[in-house]
């Protein structure tokens, strides 16, 4: 694709209204990050979902919090045009990561304060700045054009950080509230090494587990060790049964599915490759190598399409200052599971309880943390939303996106299926779901002038 040399005199138009609006959406991304929402802790959702409501409201846009059975409420809204006969879905999440540890932060986290360039509090950039990136952009066009240059819908939910358990039930009960021609997700950030965002054609489904080995009714004493079962050893000996040294897992069939790169994602991967300073992402995370040495080509291509089986978190026993003399009664394992396309995720399942009976662990139980997971999924970078996000990239950040194979939004599609893309503009430090976490304000107003490019765009295909 050529490289977007001159701005439509209507698209300039409603960047200089962003631009004269900057105050206003800064204000309102303050009042955002103040309202708490965890959704791990169920801690001010009905209330954020709410404040969503209103912001959209008050500039205009249609707006609905529906209550999800068991979950928090999900804002859908709806801003037809006569412009386009193509409808795009703006999918975005209010809630947040838990804060803690709370002394870590230097400011507190729902302060939303203003300093160095950057707006700070939990929810900064993931994903409250992408909420009302949409929002705004909506605006812009509303008020420079009367109408949006597409037809939008809207849905911000409240659990997307914890698996979105309540989401899908509601939507294949309710598709008409996100039938659409495509989806695009503001919910990432820009390369660490080329400051362009990152593009997203797809998903990596993920499960998430709880391994749980259980012993005696109570700790006990460790002199009687040799009369006791051990939990913990038990649980080591079955997740060391899951994946070999190079990382490969080892569950019977977990491979027959995964699909085969084709002439378009491996010419992606060679161009990433030798656009890429992977060295940068390196130093990033304090690492001095990839896993495994991997390099160039091949440690991209294993970042977007390998399966995946990550420990998350681990614990059995006594975790404090000091020893103490006791075999636990109980060990537990976090697991996420990564499916690239096309793992069927309801084969996943079997195969892993297939896996651990047969191998002698099926006492230990197999919890699946948000139940079976979404499908994952892959569209090609030649699908009209596909290539309105590239040209609407280039034209914001000054450079082509880095375009990569898959990443997220599952659970809507496995009900109501359109093409579907992930994107961004966080910066590389903006410590999403770690203390400080902050957003660059100027990335901000990009990011709104980004979705408008981007409706803009689409439109126009």
């Amino acid at each position: 694709m050529a490289f977007v040399t001159e701005i439509e005199p209507k698209l300039q138009t409603a960047f200089d209204w962003i631009d004269n609006h900057r105050d206003e959406a800064i204000a309102d991304l303050q009042r955002l990050v103040q309202q708490p929402s965890v959704s791990a802790q169920k801690i001010g959702l009905e209330e954020c979902a709410g404040l969503v409501v209103e912001i959209m409201r008050a500039d205009g846009l249609d707006a609905k919090a529906h209550p999800l059975p068991g979950g928090p409420p999900c804002v859908f809204g709806h801003v037809p045009s006569d412009l386009s006969p193509k409808t795009m879905l703006a999918y975005a999440h209010y809630d947040i990561q838990p804060p803690e540890p709370l002394d870590a932060w230097t400011y507190p986290p729902y302060s939303a304060q203003i300093a160095g360039g950057r707006l700070w509090g939990r929810g900064a950039t993931d994903n409250k700045s992408g909420v009302l990136a949409f929002v705004k952009a909506a605006k812009a066009w509303c008020q420079t054009l009367g109408e949006p240059p597409v037809g939008l819908k809207f849905i911000t939910e409240g659990e997307e950080e914890i698996g979105s358990p309540h989401l899908g039930p509601y939507i294949e009960a309710n598709p008409e509230l996100v039938q659409a021609d495509a989806m695009h997700c503001l919910d990432g950030g820009v390369d660490t090494s080329e400051l362009a965002p990152r593009v997203g054609l797809g998903l990596k489904s993920v499960m998430f587990i709880e391994l749980i080995a259980r012993g005696a009714n109570a700790d006990i004493h460790s002199k009687n060790a040799p009369l006791l079962p051990q939990p913990a050893w038990d649980l080591v000996r079955a997740l060391n049964s899951l994946v070999d040294a190079n990382r490969r897992i080892l569950v019977d069939g977990w491979y027959n599915e995964v699909i085969e790169l084709g002439a378009e994602e491996l010419e992606l991967l060679e161009a990433n490759a030798a656009r890429l300073d992977l060295d940068k992402m390196k130093e990033g995370w304090g690492i001095d190598q990839f896993a495994l040495g991997r390099e160039g080509v091949e440690a991209l291509k294993a970042k977007s399409y390998e399966p995946t089986c990550n420990i998350a978190g681990l614990t059995s026993g006594y975790q404090g200052e000091g020893g103490k003399t006791i075999v636990p009664n109980e060990a537990r394992a976090k697991l996420d599971m990564r499916l690239p396309p096309h793992i069927d995720p309801d084969k996943a399942v079997e195969r892993l309880r297939r896996h651990l009976v047969e191998h002698g662990f099926g006492d230990i139980e197999l919890v699946f943390l948000t139940g079976t997971p979404e499908p994952p999924f892959k569209i090609s970078v030649k699908e009209d939303i596909s290539q309105a996000i590239i040209e609407a990239a280039e034209l914001i950040f000054g450079a082509p996106p880095v375009v990569s194979g898959v990443s997220a939004e599952g659970t809507i599609l496995k009900h109501v299926w359109m093409p579907t893309v992930l994107t961004g503009f966080a910066q590389p430090d903006c410590n999403l779901h770690a203390p400080n976490e902050s957003v660059d304000l100027d990335y901000y107003i990009k990011g709104i002038k980004y979705a408008a490019a981007i409706m803009w765009y689409y439109g126009q295909r």
